[in-house]
């Protein structure tokens, strides 16, 4: 095997994190709409979407932090994203804590 056979495609991990950011939005979209329709009901929802949301934004900022190389623009674009993604991770946490004490 060449050096070239070994390495990843590029397009590849594109195609796989375009494929994750639709399945990701279209499941946010459903917890959404059924969230909102009866909130008592669906509560437990609401944790969901921000972990979901905090998936997202942390995928994208790793992806961000592997391609960066030497670049600090995109470092720091990956690093507020990671970052976003735990302060998201963290309000849903807080959402199921203050949901499991009303329940």
């Amino acid at each position: 095997m060449t050096n070239q056979d070994r390495r990843k495609n590029p397009h590849n991990e594109v195609m796989i994190l375009d494929l994750m950011y639709i399945i990701v939005g279209i499941l946010v979209v459903i917890c959404a709409v059924l969230a909102f329709l009866d909130p008592e009901k669906n509560q437990f929802l609401f944790p969901v979407i921000f972990w979901l949301a905090g998936l997202l934004n942390g995928v994208s900022g790793w992806y961000k932090l592997k391609n960066s190389g030497r670049d600090r623009k995109r470092k720091l674009g990956g690093i507020s994203l990671c970052l976003c993604a735990g302060i998201l991770v963290l309000i849903g946490i807080a959402s199921a804590i203050s949901i499991r004490r009303q329940v």
